[in-house]
């Protein structure tokens, strides 16, 4: 199975960046890939307000994200916010970081787990958290979901293979800074070595490879994204600018992995 990868740059216009979806959804479709997986934060940039533009997973957004896929015969995976609860005097006081991914017959969800309380930035003060793991099923081959700071968390990966993942997906906006980078294809090796999967890690583009000022704290992306084998090999890898990443999946690599390291047969839990 041939899947893409969507290295975007988004910015605080949703009919914009649903434009740039269109865009390389059909460029993805024509390179020959079934699923194509956009970052986090595809709907809006962060540093922009989110509460005010939230909207449930049959809103137009939603929609108009649905109509590209069925449009191209493709999975697309990308990352919306949805309403959160309902706070005491009726008003919602957070969004849902959701992933969606539709087409093809495939419909899911997934609300991020670990929000990125760190480095100077509090997701938690907008953004309510998911508590459960989520995978899905495209051709015989099995997907889990994870979103940015998911990625430094080794048990949502097992999670996901344990139940039936050959293939993680984390989509990212990952808060630029010292090592950042060199940090997320640290991680993403390491996940794919604790669950023996293939990592496909795809984050915002860098918004100084297009001569765009950060906004303040808002994780708004390095880029790099990055295709992991399940033995922890970079298979490939885009810079920082915006980018389209084809990656061809092998299910075979992951048996002989779990074969040669059975790390997942081998652990204990505590």
């Amino acid at each position: 199975m041939r899947v893409a990868l969507a290295q975007i740059i988004t910015g605080r216009d949703l009919a914009g960046n649903l434009a740039i979806v269109e865009d390389y959804a059909g460029r993805a479709k024509a390179g020959g890939a079934e699923l194509v997986v956009f970052p986090e934060a595809t709907m809006r940039a962060f540093g922009n307000s989110l509460l005010d533009i939230a909207e449930p997973l049959d809103g137009p957004w939603a929609t108009r994200v649905r109509a590209i896929a069925a449009e191209h015969d493709i999975v697309i995976v990308a990352g919306m916010f949805t309403p959160g609860a309902v706070a005491d005097g009726g008003a919602r006081a957070k969004v849902r970081n959701t992933l969606l991914v539709t087409g093809r017959g495939v419909e899911t969800s997934y609300d991020k787990i670990h929000l990125f309380d760190a480095f100077g930035f509090a997701e938690s003060d907008t953004v309510e958290a998911g508590s459960d793991a989520v995978t899905f099923e495209l051709g015989g081959v099995t997907f889990g979901l994870a979103t940015c700071y998911d990625v430094r968390f080794p048990d949502l990966f097992t999670e996901n293979a344990d139940r039936g993942a050959d293939v993680n997906i984390v989509c990212a906006s990952w808060g630029s800074g010292p090592g950042k980078a060199e940090q997320w294809k640290l991680l993403a090796r390491a996940r794919a070595l604790d669950s023996t999967t293939v990592v496909l890690a795809c984050g915002q583009g860098d918004p100084a490879s297009l001569g765009l000022e950060p906004r303040g704290a808002a994780p708004t992306g390095v880029g790099h994204s990055v295709v992991v084998s399940p033995f922890g090999d970079v298979l490939d890898e885009l810079d920082g600018a915006p980018g389209l990443l084809f990656a061809d999946l092998d299910t075979d690599v992951v048996k002989e992995a779990r074969t040669k390291l059975p790390v997942l047969a081998n652990r204990h839990k505590f």
